[in-house]
């Protein structure tokens, strides 16, 4: 079998990390994780989203944490646009790509923005046609790929039908996201075959959460698939606002670990990373999420 020589992670921690924490997170401490990131090696980051700070108070600071990033010209910096006004908001601020998510479920779509798949991604249609004609690179997450908090277990069809609503749309780069973490390595490989049938293995992406210690199990059976680029969070930041109890994205400490031991290049500083999740869970007052992290750092404490 043979495995990635490198692979590409995206740090998802200020964005998808930070939404749902209850306490409000200055602009000021979102940049410095931010800049954290990009001295640690990390290429590709996610910042922030542009939704209305109504659903999503944490990040009605989106322009100014964009704004405050001393930009470096080999790092990506994404931003989410789930519609035209979000996207109308992003653009002024220049990100260098956009995400746009949907459900492979009904029932979490109906609840999550009030309509169904098919509906969903006829939405996102002129928000990838703007980006398009502005040359800004498009992202489609395929959320509650494997499970669902409403339905249960999640066919791989039904990622099948949102990778090619996706494709239709023009979506160039689609993401297989274990939302709720519920995943196993046997379901994770059905749903990345499944999107693996209307684009290419350079075009998908692994998002998977760590509910149920499942998160490294499922990034290893990805890249025995060949699967080369991930999202992670930083010190494991995150959960999902409507998946009661999902707890955090794998975080990026312990995938750098377990692929620089398997001899997989990331281009990523480990204790430099390190450093930077514990820079944001100082902030939170709680220790990071990550088991290398809490054994390196016992390690230096020692």
């Amino acid at each position: 079998m043979k495995l990635p020589s490198r692979v590409k992670l995206v740090d998802v921690g200020p964005r998808d990390g930070l939404q749902n924490e209850k306490q409000p997170v200055p602009a000021e401490i979102k940049i410095g994780l931010v800049h954290r990131l990009q001295d640690a090696g990390l290429k590709d980051i996610e910042v922030t989203s542009f939704v209305s700070p109504k659903w999503v108070p944490q990040m009605a600071d989106n322009a100014q944490v964009m704004a405050g990033i001393e930009r470096r010209p080999d790092v990506r910096y994404s931003v989410l646009t789930p519609n035209m006004k979000g996207f109308e908001a992003a653009v002024l601020t220049r990100p260098d790509e956009i995400s746009v998510f949907g459900a492979a479920s009904q029932a979490f779509s109906q609840r999550n923005i009030n309509c169904s798949i098919e509906e969903s991604i006829e939405r996102f249609a002129p928000v990838i046609e703007a980006a398009k004609a502005k040359g800004i690179y498009t992202r489609g997450a395929i959320s509650c790929a494997v499970g669902c908090p409403y339905e249960g277990e999640i066919a791989p069809e039904r990622v099948e039908l949102v990778a090619r609503l996706f494709r239709q749309i023009g979506v160039e780069h689609v993401v297989v996201c274990d939302t709720i973490g519920t995943g196993t390595p046997v379901k994770v490989q059905r749903a990345i075959e499944a999107a693996l049938k209307y684009y290419e293995l350079d075009k998908v992406s692994g998002h998977y959460h760590d509910t149920y210690g499942q998160a490294i199990g499922n990034t290893l059976a990805s890249l025995e698939m060949g699967v080369w680029q991930y999202d992670t969070s930083s010190a494991g930041l995150g959960g999902c606002p409507y998946a009661k109890g999902a707890t955090g994205n794998v975080a990026t400490e312990d995938v750098v670990y377990m692929l620089h031991g398997m001899g997989i290049e990331t281009g990523i500083d480990l204790d430099k990373l390190i450093d930077a999740g514990k820079y944001i869970s100082d902030f939170l007052q709680r220790k990071p999420n990550s088991r290398a992290s809490t054994a390196i750092l016992n390690k230096r404490a020692g």
